[in-house]
């Protein structure tokens, strides 16, 4: 089946289901919550001491990974050495509008700085425009360079740009070439992470390809609603607070920062 029949096909089967869900908190422990989560700091301004309170976080909770822009890749591998956290970083990022060659060129330069895995913006204009072979070669490269290098690839879609039919193209087209997860944002671009994007690139992508959720994930609710959806991952720059709630079993007060991510 070529590609196009592979995106209409998944079209018909996942938007044709029907019927609305409601997803119920899914019921983990505070640990394997903190194991599911990247921990996250992509703010322009942040230094380097942010970013080592960061990695300190995220060593003391058991986060999955550290998601920091590239040019704190060396130090998180530094001082992540001998430490189960991996280091994350974005490529392409927050637009998708690079060229390949310079996603990939990028993904090669922070292999070989100590990141584990990436995090790429796929092209948003370019999916928008049902350009899907575009798409898939953008991904591809990407995905045969990070894993040649030994790391993880997520592929962002960007899914308040999308209609449901453009995020289920995406996500076929992302399964296609080779990824390793399907991510709904980068937090930049307005929208975010929602129950319904998790569930609708679950059905999409079936039980193997990870899902991540990042956008707007800052409580204890909101993550275990999105592993309910079908998340496997949680991209978050709130994951003490996720935590710390579990632990408590109980909200804490509203956060004041507005952080987007």
């Amino acid at each position: 089946m070529i590609l196009v029949d592979e995106i209409a096909a998944a079209q018909a089967r996942v938007l044709g289901a029907g019927g609305e869900r409601v997803f119920a908190p899914a019921a983990l422990s505070p640990a394997a919550v903190a194991a599911l989560i990247d921990h996250t700091l992509l703010k322009p301004e942040a230094g380097e001491e942010q970013v080592r309170a960061l990695v300190a976080e995220a060593v003391a909770y058991g986060f999955a990974s550290v998601c920091v822009n590239p040019i704190w890749t060396p130090l998180c591998a530094e001082l992540l050495v001998g430490s189960p956290t991996k280091v994350c970083t974005v490529i392409g990022f927050p637009f998708g509008a690079t060229l390949p060659a310079i996603k990939v060129f990028e993904v090669e330069a922070v292999a070989a700085l100590g990141a584990q895995e990436v995090d790429m913006v796929l092209s948003v204009g370019h999916l928008r425009d049902g350009d899907f072979h575009r798409v898939y070669r953008d991904i591809a490269e990407v995905a045969a360079a990070a894993h040649a290098n030994g790391l993880l690839l997520k592929v962002i879609l960007e899914t308040g740009l999308l209609t449901d039919a453009q995020k289920v193209a995406g996500c076929v087209i992302t399964q296609a070439a080779g990824a390793d997860f399907v991510k709904t944002a980068t937090g930049f671009s307005g929208g975010g992470a929602t129950v319904e994007d998790i569930a609708l690139m679950r059905r999409t992508v079936g039980p193997v390809l990870g899902v991540k959720a990042a956008g707007g994930v800052r409580t204890a609710v909101d993550a275990l609603r999105m592993v309910a959806a079908g998340a496997t991952r949680i991209g978050s720059s709130s994951g003490v607070r996720i935590v710390e709630e579990l632990r408590a079993s109980t909200p804490l007060p509203a956060e004041s920062s507005g952080a987007a991510y």
